[in-house]
């Protein structure tokens, strides 16, 4: 029997880090999102997954910075409005909720099969009689892939913003 999650987005977070000048990390975070979920039972390794980020609601507490991550240097908001993921597989990696998920990125006009680590928090019923579920999945991308091909190199030949971002993404579900 079909079951349907809904994600519950204020106890949800997708965040990500990128090295800044090959010394430090700069954080940011998609503060609109969404994940459509639909499970057989409670069984999670039958999971149909769709997740979605609004390109425009990026954040890095910098506004110029946001701005240019929009612009067509990186995500091009204007024309590509969102990035997407939809599972394929997942795979038990052991026994204590450990998983890898393999699915499918889209980020501006390109899709490509990538793989995640995830760690499912299991299924509860809260206090209010809701029935819960948590996931987190992490996992590295390199942003090039998707063509965010911006660079620069300072005087002493290190990159500004590295090419690889990782990424962490916290999502609670309530059943339908």
């Amino acid at each position: 029997m079909a079951t349907k999650w809904v994600l519950d987005p204020s106890h949800s977070e997708v965040q990500f880090k990128v090295k800044h000048m090959m010394i430090s990390n700069i954080s940011g975070e998609f503060t609109k999102f969404n994940a459509d979920l639909e499970t057989e039972g409670d069984d999670f390794m039958t999971a149909k997954v769709t997740f979605t980020a609004d390109i425009d609601s990026i954040s890095t507490k910098n506004e110029q910075r946001d701005g240019h991550l929009k612009s067509d240097d990186f995500f091009n908001a204007a024309q590509f409005p969102q990035l997407k993921f939809v599972a394929t597989k997942y795979e038990n990696v052991d026994n204590d909720g450990s998983y890898e998920v393999y699915g499918d990125l889209t980020i501006r006009d390109v899709t490509k099969t990538v793989k995640f680590d995830a760690e499912f928090g299991g299924v509860i019923v809260d206090p209010w009689g809701a029935t819960r579920a948590g996931i987190t999945i992490s996992g590295k991308i390199n942003r090039k892939d998707f063509n965010l091909k911006w660079h620069a190199v300072t005087e002493a030949g290190s990159l500004v913003v590295s090419d690889d971002v990782r990424i962490h993404v916290a999502l609670e579900f309530v059943k339908a």
